[in-house]
């Protein structure tokens, strides 16, 4: 139980590590593509260069400490494996803020109680955790050696 939970906090270190990462490279790129491109296209393009930089980043820390390699599995595969798994990650994410997001609009109650940047933050807390959950347990099956 003391590894698993050792594992967890390395695990958190690391999506910490990663969420900056992913936040910096999300941000700066909006800044410098939102007059060229203009909000939608920057949004989107710093989303998706956020994302892939830190997932790679991602992958490479999480390897090297928090999930014991198999042996007999090819690195090239682990990455693909790793990156379809965030993928899935990315997936579970963005239907759970759109399901956040059509519940509050179908709500008048919740529409009055909470502004939209408090909506999303909730619905964005509620999201992370979900998919922090699923990356971890995902990662620990498919890419971790069995002991």
């Amino acid at each position: 139980m003391k590894k698993l939970i050792e594992q967890i906090l390395k695990f958190g270190v690391v999506g910490f590590i990663c969420f900056g990462i992913d936040f910096v490279i999300s941000t700066a790129t909006f800044h410098v593509l939102n007059g060229a491109i203009g909000s939608a296209g920057a949004t989107l393009t710093g989303g998706l260069m956020g994302f892939i930089i830190s997932a790679v980043i991602n992958y490479i820390l999480s390897m090297k400490f928090v999930f014991t390699r198999k042996e007999d599995m090819h690195r090239g595969k682990e990455f693909v494996i790793f990156m379809v798994l965030s993928v899935i990650g990315l997936g579970i994410n963005e239907v759970i803020l759109l399901l956040f997001s059509v519940v509050r609009s179908m709500s008048a109650f919740l529409t009055g109680i909470c502004s939209d940047t408090m909506w999303f933050a909730i619905s964005k807390v509620f999201a992370t955790a979900v998919v922090m959950v699923y990356n971890f347990v995902s990662r620990k099956i498919f890419l971790e050696k069995k002991d």
